[in-house]
């Protein structure tokens, strides 16, 4: 994706901002802002937000669960199976 046609300076947010919103939640894609032609900031809707903080927090667990396969932390599902039935038979 394309991201160039997104760049809109502050001055724009400025005089359009309920444009600009209404745009990020119908569009769903970010707009990069720039304030003295540098790159400052990024808008992008709620619900996209949400999304990519679930994603990043997924890859975490992911990590987490790579750095626990490298240190030898794991067992085999057999054996985990067979004692989540045995705690299960004595409840």
């Amino acid at each position: 994706m394309r991201y160039t046609t997104r760049v809109k300076p502050i001055s724009y947010l400025k005089a359009n901002a309920a444009e600009v919103l209404l745009h990020l939640a119908e569009q769903r894609e970010p707009l990069f802002i720039t304030q003295n032609g540098e790159a400052k900031a990024v808008l992008q809707d709620v619900a996209s937000y949400e999304e990519t903080q679930e994603t990043l927090a997924l890859l975490k667990i992911l990590a987490l669960g790579n750095l626990e396969i490298d240190a030898g932390k794991v067992r085999p599902v057999a054996e985990v199976v067979k004692r989540l039935r045995a705690r299960r038979a004595g409840e």
